[in-house]
C-alpha cells in the first residue's frame, strides 16, 4: 500500500511525532512559568526545538523536498 503524499497523509503519518513536539513545548513553557532552574529550562527548550525540527524534516522528506545541508 502506497502512502499518499498529501498534507493530510503527511500529518496523519507524523501525528505521534507532532504530538510529542507539542507536549515538549508545553513542558518547556511550564518550566519557564514555574521559574525552574536555567539548566532544566534550557534542556527542555533544546528538546522541544529538536522535536519541531524533526517534524519539519519529516514533512519535507515526505513531500520529496531535499533538505539543505548545514555546515
Amino acid at each position: 500500500m502506497e502512502t499518499k503524499r498529501t498534507l493530510e497523509g503527511i500529518t496523519l503519518a507524523g501525528e505521534q511525532l507532532i504530538q510529542q513536539a507539542i507536549d515538549a513545548r508545553r513542558l518547556y513553557q511550564q518550566a519557564v512559568d514555574a521559574r525552574k532552574p536555567a539548566d532544566e529550562i534550557e534542556r527542555l527548550r533544546f528538546l522541544a526545538d529538536s522535536l519541531f525540527q524533526t517534524v519539519t524534516d519529516y514533512q519535507l522528506d515526505a513531500l520529496g523536498h531535499q533538505r539543505q545541508t548545514r555546515h
